[in-house]
């Protein structure tokens, strides 16, 4: 009986210590960047959520992208999961190349990002690039852009500085997301014509009747992907955490569904996110597939607690 009470102590023992060591293991902590865009704020909002609920740390730190990715490379970031491609290549890849930015999922297939119109200019023969000279008058020689130093925005700025399908005389409004959206609305409620940076997924293309410009295709390409990508060492600094993030995969119903939220409902992103889960909870089996909490216990129910589901 003796030898059996100290089997089990020295087992017990061994376990605590164990679990110990491969906490000491773990980083506790995870940072991202959230350019401000809705649909990176919601899948941030969502890594955050499960990233504390298996008790992690975790710090978003609002930045540009051409400062995301400086600060991925510097060290002073973990994690983004908005690196649009094909038309953030030319700023990410520099980074990749020289391995301060290592990409590690293809989180989102079927993206859309080119020039937007409403669909009756659309309609009226605003369909290309070529056709914006023609327009110059009723758009008042203005294109709508987002944030200053979005690669989108870069471009734009270039086929006008370059005389591009005759745009000499264009400006590129550079506002935040908000901001251009209010612009469209206003010109939808009068009818007018107007021409923007849009993209899918976003609540726009079910919120107003749109189409995309032909053109610029080499810059914006067709359909795209959004990357997750880490600094260099991420996944082998944070192994468990660097597992999520991994297997992180969206979807375009699931962030319309929850950008609708935020952008029409006014709810918080987080907040979104969990009532979003409540009804969609088996997504979290394959995100947690292996990936334990901090200490170490099984992390999917871990979260399932945490998040009430």
């Amino acid at each position: 009986m003796t030898n059996f009470k100290t089997t089990a102590a020295t087992l017990a023992a061994s376990t605590l210590l164990t679990t110990a060591a491969y906490a000491q293991t773990q980083c506790d902590s995870v940072s991202f960047s959230d350019v401000g865009w809705t649909d990176i704020t919601t899948t941030t909002a969502a890594a955050e959520e499960v990233l504390t609920a298996l008790g992690y740390d975790v710090n978003v730190r609002v930045l540009s992208v051409p400062v995301t990715f400086a600060s991925l490379a510097s060290g002073d970031v973990d994690v983004f999961l908005g690196n649009w491609m094909p038309t953030q290549t030319a700023a990410i890849q520099p980074y990749l190349d020289e391995g301060t930015i290592v990409s590690v999922n293809e989180n989102l297939t079927g993206t859309i990002y080119n020039l937007a119109v409403p669909t009756y200019a659309y309609e009226a023969g605003l369909q290309s690039y070529d056709d914006l000279a023609n327009f110059s008058e009723e758009l008042e020689q203005t294109i709508y852009g987002i944030e200053p130093g979005n690669e989108g925005n870069t471009y734009l700025i270039d086929l006008i500085e370059q005389g591009e399908h005759n745009l000499t005389g264009f400006e590129l409004r550079e506002s935040s997301e908000q901001g251009m959206l209010s612009q469209v609305r206003r010109a939808v409620d009068r009818e007018e014509p107007i021409v923007f940076l849009g993209w899918a997924p976003h609540p726009m293309n079910a919120n107003f009747d749109i189409q995309y410009l032909q053109g610029g295709e080499d810059f914006f390409g067709g359909e795209g992907s959004v990357y997750t990508v880490t600094r260099a060492g991420f996944v082998e600094d944070c192994p468990n955490a660097g597992a999520l993030i991994q297997q992180m995969d969206f979807t375009l119903e699931m962030e319309n569904s929850i950008m609708g939220m935020i952008l029409d409902d006014g709810m918080d992103a987080n907040e979104a996110v969990r009532a979003w889960l409540s009804d969609n909870a088996d997504i979290l089996d394959g995100w947690l597939d292996g990936v334990t909490t901090v200490a170490g216990e099984p992390g999917l129910p871990a979260v399932q607690q945490a998040l009430g589901l």
